[in-house]
């Protein structure tokens, strides 16, 4: 790939030792498909490739919360009602919480993986998906009283309030999304830490949604691969 990377992608690519196709291969395959690391390390050695599954690991740390932070720039703008939900992520084997919502369209507006479910955790989702998508009009929840309260308490601070549903039917969109996620989790046999959980859910949400058509690309006819690498410049 003959091209001017981005300054913080050419920083870590300089610490790196392998042909830089191969990495970013190797990296989008993992978090695009329900693979695990060891399946990618066997399907680069069935093409001449030897790569131990503990490096591709490691590129995937070094380099996706890069490639995110660059996809976060040229992110399509969601709609205005969102529907709102968290789902279960397995870490060191202990349940953390992933809080995800998707607008009308099926659109990602954002995530945010938490230690805990309550309050706090939800208050802070939403002050942090506002702070990157704007506020909703309305916000679909289901009957969860602490995304209520979190709701609650972000309305009573603002002049104009936003519209809150509790109705677990209109949620579905959200839910058969999170199926999306743990598609792609599920080979991975859980997350040893949560810093790795972070950066490797940031990922797979990336590629997700750029493979929903979240990414502006002034080339139209570009594939999902293409628009990640595209992410380099």
């Amino acid at each position: 790939m003959k091209q001017i990377l981005n300054p913080a992608l050419a920083k870590v690519f300089k610490r790196l030792h392998y042909p830089l196709d191969v990495m970013l291969l190797c990296v989008r395959w993992y978090v695009a498909y329900p693979l695990s690391l060891r399946h990618l390390e066997e399907m680069m050695l069935e093409r001449g490739i030897a790569v131990d599954h503990s490096t591709v690991h490691r590129w995937a740390l070094r380099l996706l919360p890069v490639l995110e932070k660059a996809f976060r720039r040229c992110k399509r703008a969601v709609g205005k009602s969102w529907r709102m939900d968290e789902t279960y992520i397995r870490i060191k084997g202990e349940w953390r919480y992933l809080y995800r919502a998707v607008d009308k369209a099926g659109n990602t507006v954002d995530f945010l993986l938490r230690a805990h479910r309550d309050k706090a955790a939800a208050r802070r989702y939403f002050e942090m998906a506002i702070g990157q998508n704007g506020e909703p009009e309305t916000v679909t929840i289901d009957k969860s009283g602490s995304n209520l309260a979190a709701l609650q308490a972000l309305n009573a601070e603002r002049e104009k309030p936003i519209k809150i549903r509790q109705n677990k039917y209109l949620n579905n969109i959200v839910e058969q999304d999170h199926r999306a996620i743990k598609r792609r989790t599920r080979p991975m046999m859980g997350f040893k830490d949560f810093r790795c959980a972070r950066i490797i859910l940031g990922g797979i949400e990336t590629m997700h949604m750029i493979m929903k058509g979240q990414m502006k690309s002034s080339a139209t006819t570009q594939t999902p691969a293409e628009q990640f690498y595209s992410l380099l410049t």
